[in-house]
């Protein structure tokens, strides 16, 4: 990768190419063993997030086919955005210092009130576009900082009165994702609790090759799959390649191309109602390029 061969996993030349762009697509980044001396992974896509002030992450959860849920014998529909501040929260500490000679380490979950009110504006905004509800994620009982984080979303709430609102703590949101996932449509959480529960739920609907993602901000923004780059199937050619495939879905979207996304997630619906169209994570055999194969085919067909 970049930083094996100059010491830097995003160069300063490569930034500002980026910065001359609208949209930006991501491949799945980042590997186990590449560290820095802290010992902390390196994470470029967290620092594109904060430099081009990506605080929007959306991230949709959507059952494809019932045979993909572990959940035994559920029926009902999954199908919820889960919107997660992605410029402060807990992450916000990822820059400090922490040695095992120090007797203590701590980190210092931010939350402010401007982060805070434009990201609760983008949930109600993204629930308008679907089933009016939003439910607010957080850990209010204990931390003042969520107490002030729900305050905020109260005060916001009352700009959309036309949006059902609810609250849960982030332990009994682990539960019902769980039990009854079919009951949310937007839930908006802090950047860390968005980072864990977007993987349990992404496991609800067949893995993290089923979850796409998108940082967004007001002027750029960033699309790629939730997953990793995977290295212990790298080069085997059994990749699950949907989450990049919906993320440039949603890339067509925010680009003003609604009909071209809609195109792709219409094929992959139809691509995956055949119980044998699945790559090894989700229990078939069928090959990255075979499963590409498909979807471009479904695709040129539909024109």
């Amino acid at each position: 990768g970049e930083y094996l061969k100059s010491g830097n996993p995003l160069p300063a030349a490569t930034f500002e190419q980026i910065k001359e762009c609208d949209a930006i697509l991501l491949g799945a980044m980042g590997l186990p063993a590449v560290r820095w001396p802290n010992g902390k992974e390196m994470t470029p896509q967290i620092d594109l997030r904060e430099w081009l002030d990506l605080y929007c992450g959306l991230r949709p959860i959507k059952l494809y086919h019932a045979n993909d849920t572990p959940l035994k014998g559920y029926r009902d529909e999954i199908d919820f955005l889960l919107v997660r501040e992605s410029t402060e929260g807990l992450f916000a500490a990822r820059t400090g210092q922490a040695t095992l000679d120090q007797p203590e380490a701590n980190d210092t979950m931010r939350i402010t009130r401007h982060g805070s009110e434009r990201l609760f504006r983008a949930a109600f905004n993204e629930a308008r576009k679907r089933r009016r509800k939003v439910t607010l994620v957080d850990k209010a009982n204990v931390l003042p900082s969520m107490a002030y984080f729900r305050g905020i979303f109260d005060e916001i709430s009352q700009e959309f009165p036309d949006v059902e609102t609810e609250s849960v703590y982030v332990d009994a949101m682990a539960l019902y994702l769980i039990q009854r996932p079919h009951t949310f449509d937007v839930i908006v959480t802090e950047n860390m609790f968005g980072d864990i529960l977007s993987d349990l739920a992404a496991g609800l609907v067949g893995g993290m090759g089923m979850a796409p993602s998108a940082d967004i901000g007001e002027r750029h923004a960033v699309f790629q799959p939730s997953h990793g780059s995977a290295p212990d199937i790298a080069g085997r050619g059994i990749a699950n390649p949907l989450a990049t495939i919906l993320s440039v879905a949603m890339m067509l979207d925010w680009l003003g191309h609604e009909k071209s996304g809609a195109v792709i997630r219409r094929t992959v619906t139809q691509v995956l109602s055949n119980p044998a169209h699945r790559t090894s994570d989700m229990k078939g055999s069928m090959t990255t390029s075979a499963m590409g194969d498909l979807i471009t085919a479904g695709i040129v067909n539909s024109q």
